[in-house]
């Protein structure tokens, strides 16, 4: 569906975007992961071509950029991070509008294609209510009711949940699942477990790079730090526990975290998870706890969260 080959973007002397490689397949959802000033909103504008890039080249359809530009934008809806919206007008008018301006003349296919965009939206009950007085939310899905107005079968979304609370956060993520189910999308998010609960893919970009490309699970089981081990103990004082697990073989670090109750400790452990290794370092943990009076409240393996990933991949140093 689309293709980016070594896309670069100077500002004067800056490189906001710095030879990215991406392919997009049809029905795909991919997240852009990054920090902010990372390139991702940059690498937006140039996939809906609004953004020229410096080189590079962007493939959508088999219609190449800037050649088929108008045929490439005709394929896209896009939102930008500022829904364009009409304050002063009713959401009814606003939609109305936005019809007529992007094509759809005949009243009835317009009615229709209405409809169709208040039930995916969730707008029945907004229709005739002035945009200003909308909540970020309900504005969210007056902009992406615009975005899919014609139908495309592309949508962008620059950080479509920003700003938004838990409550409006799941009806976003619902309403992009539900387009999701037969159109591509593409969008940017600082959220990061909303991309895990959303994406088919991350693109984690770093000062105009890609550093990652891959699925949650897989971006999970090749990242370079190791797995972890969560430990509790009620009856030691936190230095005897220290020593004892300093004691343990193969245990590479050992750092205390807050208890989640009173008169315990606790503690997060790093074990060599490599591939091939069949060494749990639970049984060994339980093991040495089993010679002491002490009582073991929690003895659990994680693997790394999507969040510790994308800190060690976007760190300054990197």
């Amino acid at each position: 569906m689309i293709e980016v080959q070594n896309l670069t973007k100077y500002y004067n002397d800056f490189c906001a975007v710095d030879n990215i490689s991406l392919t997009v397949q049809p029905g795909e959802i991919l997240g852009l992961l990054g920090p902010n000033g990372a390139g991702k909103t940059t690498t937006l504008r140039m996939l809906t071509g609004y953004f020229k890039p410096s080189s590079g080249s962007i493939t959508v359809n088999d219609l190449q950029m800037p050649k088929d530009t108008l045929e490439i934008k005709s394929l896209i809806g896009y939102l930008p991070e500022s829904a364009p919206l009409y304050h002063n007008m009713l959401v009814y008018d606003y939609l109305t509008y936005v019809a007529k301006i992007k094509g759809i003349t005949d009243p009835s296919k317009r009615q229709a294609r209405l409809k169709e965009l208040v039930e995916l939206c969730g707008l029945s009950d907004i229709m005739g209510k002035p945009i200003t007085n909308l909540s970020k939310g309900l504005k969210q899905r007056v902009g992406i009711a615009h975005a899919m107005m014609t139908d495309p079968q592309i949508l962008v979304l620059d950080e479509p949940t920003s700003g938004l609370d838990p409550n409006q956060i799941a009806e976003i993520r619902d309403i992009i699942r539900s387009i999701g189910k037969e159109k591509t999308i593409i969008f940017s998010t600082h959220i990061l477990s909303e991309a895990e609960a959303t994406c088919d893919r991350i693109a984690i970009i770093n000062k105009g790079k890609v550093v990652a490309n891959d699925t949650t699970a897989r971006l999970k089981q090749n990242a370079t730090q190791a797995s972890f081990i969560r430990l509790s103990l009620s009856g030691p004082a936190e230095e005897q526990a220290l020593t004892l697990l300093k004691s343990i073989e193969g245990a590479l670090e050992i750092n205390p975290i807050v208890p989640l109750e009173q008169d315990m400790v606790s503690f997060e452990i790093r074990s060599p998870d490599k591939p091939g290794d069949n060494i749990d370092l639970r049984s060994r943990i339980y093991l040495a706890i089993k010679e002491t009076d002490w009582i073991m409240t929690e003895l659990a393996k994680e693997s790394q969260a999507l969040e510790k990933i994308f800190q060690e991949l976007t760190r300054e140093d990197v």
